[in-house]
């Protein structure tokens, strides 16, 4: 193999299915630690598992695998303020054998000064699909936005107001708006506007997700969710 097919190889997009959370990635990112499991199973030390779309499969928490992943691509270890499953995440970390970031684990370093907290906003998008029409049918489609922030909130409620016979639900920490059948494309344009205007209010994307799941004999659900992080001063009481 040349090294032109050599570096292909390794930046070409691997999609792994751990605990029913897909990820995708890069080869090369999963082989960052060449001791590391990872790094072994993909360097064909040992056989691997794949699921019924061809995805390797992992038997492991998906939803900790996102901190996994992220500490393959950056090297640093980021993780929420208000994150409580640390002793579940350094488990996952010995599994994976991941020498660094167990160490990590062990010698926690704060993420942010004292005086800094970490904002959240999570933004999911949830799709029942026909099963049986072709070309697939939406059945519906909603889009939840969940955030202790309350002026990103109002924000959304007094700029979208376009979207406001959508809107089936409103609490004090969300936002939801409900679409269907068929209006799949309204649904992908008020997502793109949400996420730009989170983003134009000083948050970052910290994390995608996918997550298929199968309730009904005639419905698939897909459910994608985003997770949007920006640092904020600590107020004195």
């Amino acid at each position: 193999m040349d090294n032109g097919d050599w570096g292909h190889r390794m930046t070409t997009p691997v999609t792994l299915n751990v605990g029913g959370h897909l990820y995708t990635t890069s080869l090369s990112t999963l082989q960052r630690y060449p001791d590391s499991m990872l790094g072994a199973m993909f360097r064909g030390d040992f056989p691997t598992t794949r699921d019924s779309q061809g995805n390797y499969f992992i038997d492991r928490d998906g939803t900790l695998f996102r901190y996994i992943l992220n500490f393959l691509r950056t090297s640093e270890l980021t993780l929420p303020v208000d994150f409580t499953e640390t002793d579940l995440l350094r488990k996952e970390a010995d599994f994976y054998q991941i020498e660094p970031l167990i160490q990590c684990l062990h010698d926690p370093k704060p993420l942010y000064p004292p005086d800094i907290f970490e904002q959240v906003v999570e933004l999911s998008s949830t799709r029942k699909l026909s099963k049986y029409s072709n070309p697939v049918a939406v059945i519906i489609t909603q889009l939840t936005i969940t955030t202790k922030v309350h002026a990103l909130l109002e924000g959304i409620s007094n700029n979208f107001t376009k979207w406001n016979k959508h809107m089936m639900d409103t609490r004090d920490c969300q936002v939801s708006f409900t679409f269907g059948p068929c209006d799949y494309h309204q649904e992908v344009s008020l997502r793109v506007h949400l996420m730009d205007y989170i983003m134009k209010q000083g948050f970052t994307i910290r994390n995608t997700r996918v997550h298929h799941m199968s309730e009904r004999a005639n419905e698939n659900t897909v459910e994608h969710h985003w997770t949007f992080c920006r640092p904020a001063h600590k107020v004195e009481d």
